[in-house]
């Protein structure tokens, strides 16, 4: 199937359906049978914007046809709408391991809706890709669990680590902890606090806020007042895109050096475009920026090809944070199936645990959790945005890499009211 045939605007319609109809096969005729990869993706509900991770999976899909296959048949992909819903997805992996039979899984996106299925894929023996599930097999444990994410070992506190060694460089101690009142933002701020305890810094403000939260003026005043150095902030799109905008409202106090770390939002085009130069001096965590140490002929090619088919279907324009790590997750798949020979989950597993994978975004060794045993989280900081032109976040020099040191490409810019332009 070529990507002129595979337009997100039709698969979203085929997706609730099998892509590939289910079928009974015989010893002879399995051996020849496609390898069938099975999945479920938010193609509607809160989550859609996530849904671009399918074209990821895709063009990897097409590469390894392309090249013949594995084990010298095609690879299928099984894909479903989870709606973005927990409710559906325990009906959805059943389906996929016991109708569809599907060899391999991948899991839904992120930490809330892969819960359910961890479980699952234990109990059965499966091998599964995880998706963006921060810490997601810290509770379960299986052994054939395996992050495409760089989250790193002890996610739950080290992945957002760069934030304060970069905060301890500039003479940071003080810091205030922001975060939403949902999951992901009470593990993120849990984990800062215990970086910066560790770091030998001192919280000195913490505030958590209702999700729908939009008016974030009250609580900047409280926070100008407690004097910080840095602001440690766990957020999503909307209270991220509140915060920045309150920032240039209310402002927030001449002692802040830092300030972001784990807002969920200024990955994604839409809200690039939309806050334009208000983002100037945040720091944020990210996966991939398009800095000198991190761009290759290969991620060139990737992002091209991934915005050939974007732009028209209206998904994120830039695609830096979530699909190239679908195409990483099929890249671990298929050394896994190349090496072993198999489709075998625990074969699979066993060798992915004594051996490293090169990838589209470097080479992936993994932990007994399944976790990279290196954080490659990025701490970036938004530097000279001019306007709302999505073109200039292509650009090298707009989201300058401070950490993990491997990758760094540019220095601070502080004290933060400076480097916002104020």
């Amino acid at each position: 199937m070529t990507i002129s045939r595979r337009r997100l605007g039709k698969l979203a319609a085929a997706t609730g359906l099998a892509l590939a109809a289910p079928a009974v096969w015989t010893t002879g005729r399995a051996q020849n049978r496609p390898i069938r990869i099975g999945a479920s993706f938010s193609m509607t509900g809160p989550l859609s914007s996530t849904k671009a991770g399918l074209v990821g999976l895709q063009l990897w899909r097409d590469d390894v046809n392309a090249a013949g296959g594995l084990l010298g048949r095609q690879v299928e992909l099984v894909t479903y709408d989870d709606q973005s819903t927990v409710a559906q997805i325990p009906s959805i992996y059943s389906k996929l391991v016991d109708i569809d039979k599907v060899d391999i899984l991948v899991s839904p996106y992120g930490a809330v809706l892969s819960a359910p299925v961890m479980p699952f894929i234990k109990q059965r023996g499966r091998f599964m890709a995880g998706m963006f599930a921060l810490a997601g097999n810290d509770g379960v444990k299986s052994d054939r669990y395996f992050h495409s994410a760089p989250w790193g070992p002890d996610a739950k506190v080290n992945w957002a680590r760069g934030f304060f060694e970069v905060g301890k460089a500039a003479g940071c101690k003080r810091i205030a902890v922001l975060n939403a009142d949902v999951e992901f933002a009470k593990v993120s701020a849990a984990g800062g606090k215990t970086a910066a305890k560790e770091l030998g810094q001192e919280v000195v403000f913490e505030q958590s806020y209702p999700p729908n939260t939009s008016d974030f003026s009250a609580i900047l005043r409280n926070l100008r007042g407690a004097t910080p150095d840095a602001v440690f902030v766990c957020s999503y799109p909307p209270d991220s895109s509140a915060l920045i905008r309150g920032l240039s409202e209310v402002g927030i106090g001449d002692s802040v050096k830092l300030f972001g770390g784990a807002m969920v939002g200024p990955q994604y085009a839409a809200t690039l475009q939309a806050l334009g130069s208000s983002l100037n001096g945040i720091v944020n965590f990210n996966l991939f920026v398009p800095e000198p140490t991190m761009v290759t002929p290969a991620v060139t090619s990737f992002l091209d090809r991934y915005t050939a088919i974007a732009v028209p279907e209206k998904l994120d324009a830039l695609g830096y944070y979530i699909p190239p790590f679908y195409y990483v997750a099929g890249q671990l798949i298929a050394a896994a199936v190349t090496a072993t020979g198999s489709t075998e989950s625990a074969a699979m597993a066993t060798w992915l645990h004594a051996n490293p994978v090169k990838t589209l975004v470097g080479t992936a060794t993994f932990n007994e959790l399944g976790d990279w045993t290196e954080r490659r989280v990025l701490m970036t900081q938004f530097q000279g945005i001019k306007g709302n032109d999505i073109e200039q976040f292509r650009q090298a020099g707009r989201q300058v890499i401070l950490d993990p040191p491997a990758l760094k490409s540019g220095e601070l810019a502080q004290p933060f009211l400076k480097a916002r332009g104020a």
